[in-house]
């Protein structure tokens, strides 16, 4: 099994994002699992400040040497705050995929659908089975 990092305090989907609440602020990002089988991140796109995003809607697209992938958010709300950093650096997400890898902040006002996500434990399971 491969050594991927999947910090406990997080809930994981099976479309390889991450969540991590905070009050009603849902930041999203994509895991340890996913950069790695996306490889050299080039390239982030993401949405705008104040836009305003469906459950199982696209939070941007993720571009590496090797595919671009969508990125998905399990809530819904509103976006309060993008990682503008990744313009300049989307190397980030391979290098701290849950810190200066980040994509977006969420203000969410039904939470309930994390409920359904993984947590570390069933993640990590999940990745050795594919």
């Amino acid at each position: 099994m491969a050594n991927w990092k999947t910090p406990e305090d997080l809930k994981y989907a099976k479309s390889d994002e991450w969540f991590r609440v905070e009050g009603d602020v849902v930041t999203i990002g994509i895991s340890d699992y996913a950069q790695d089988q996306l490889s050299d991140i080039v390239y982030v796109e993401l949405p705008d400040v104040g836009t305003t995003l469906s459950a199982g809607g696209s939070v941007g697209v993720v571009e590496s040497v090797k595919a671009a992938s969508d990125v998905y958010t399990a809530v819904g709300g509103e976006v309060i705050e993008v990682n503008s950093q990744l313009e300049k650096e989307p190397e980030s997400v391979n290098s701290d995929p849950f810190g200066k890898g980040w994509f977006i902040k969420l203000r969410v006002k039904d939470l309930s659908p994390l409920n359904g996500l993984m947590n570390a434990a069933a993640y990590v399971e999940y990745c050795s089975s594919r």
